[in-house]
């Protein structure tokens, strides 16, 4: 069976209910960039691991519990005695944008690259098929393990695992830009596909054009995400634009939006489906994403599956 590692942060993630004033009641539950994707990648039928470190309190626990419900493994998830996650909240306008902040300094996902087991997790990145993470997943972590683990990373993709980089950028992770602009292009020059975004990119790059940030990205498949509802996507030496569809809903909430897109995509990239086609998967999940409240919208809400399943083959969508 076709199998994806998902690494990086969870979160405890406090949100403000619709209209509330400030001082009001928050509602909390959790989430974070690459376990969003990797919720959904389940949802979409795509066996997946979610990598990451967490304490040994009762949220952490409620944590994997839930991550179990939904399908995804949790053996590759280390415990550290007395940490505990990192906590988020959530403010977003009337127009659906959202606003970060954050308290994740001494959360236990920091650690992951300095643990006993590290060297256990990062050998284990050559058994899947594709491992997925994020600029977010390598802005929490000191310069020696983003090495340690790009490192694993280039010797996974030796024995056939694919690398898919997303650009989920957060200018307060990282200590100035020049650092994330060296980390990225090694990420670029290391990954199978890129998962971009204008708005990730535009902080790092001002001024530059769609075509120069394509240029500026080595990896051989690349989807850059405008601002508009529409992707750039340059696979196979040839480039082309997907639209999305017409939204049925009204946007109400664009969280994980870029993370249910990732997750469609690389779904039906491992199902087979040629780029442009899963460029048209991503836009659809992600549109029906953005009219529900929170990362995760409730399963009844999931876009019906299309007839193709993911391949056992790990050479099928190359």
């Amino acid at each position: 069976m076709t199998r994806v590692a998902s690494i990086g942060e969870c979160m405890i993630e406090l949100r403000q209910g619709p209209g509330a004033q400030p001082g009001g009641l928050y509602s909390r539950g959790y989430g974070g960039d690459t376990l969003n994707t990797a919720v959904y990648l389940s949802r979409l039928g795509v066996d997946v691991d979610y990598i990451t470190a967490l304490g040994d309190d009762a949220l952490s626990d409620e944590m994997i519990a839930g991550w179990a419900a939904e399908g995804i493994g949790t053996k590759r998830v280390a415990r550290l005695a007395g940490k505990l996650p990192g906590l988020y909240l959530i403010q977003t306008d009337d127009k659906g944008e959202r606003r970060f902040f954050h308290w994740r300094g001494s959360a236990a996902a920091r650690e992951l690259m300095d643990l006993p087991e590290t060297d256990d997790i990062l050998n284990s990145l050559a058994s899947y098929d594709i491992v997925y993470l994020s600029a977010i997943t390598l802005s929490i972590m000191r310069q020696d393990g983003r090495d340690r683990l790009m490192a694993a990373l280039k010797r996974a993709r030796l024995l056939g695992t694919r690398f898919a980089f997303d650009t989920n950028f957060r200018a307060r992770g990282w200590p100035d830009l020049n650092v994330a602009r060296k980390v990225f292009s090694s990420a670029f020059e290391a990954a199978d596909i890129v998962l971009a975004s204008t708005e990730d990119l535009a902080p790092l790059y001002p001024g530059e054009s769609h075509t120069a940030l394509l240029a500026g990205i080595s990896s051989p498949e690349v989807v850059l995400k405008l601002a508009e509802p529409a992707c750039i996507l340059r696979a196979a030496g040839a480039m082309r634009e997907v639209r999305a569809e017409p939204l049925i809903k009204p946007v109400v909430d664009t969280t994980a939006a870029g993370d249910s897109f990732a997750a469609a995509y690389l779904a039906a990239r491992l199902g087979g489906a040629a780029p442009e086609d899963a460029a048209r998967a991503g836009h659809r999940l992600a549109g029906v994403v953005v009219g529900y409240p929170g990362a995760i919208i409730p399963r009844y809400a999931m876009p019906p599956k299309k007839a193709s399943r993911p391949s056992t083959s790990r050479k099928a969508s190359q």
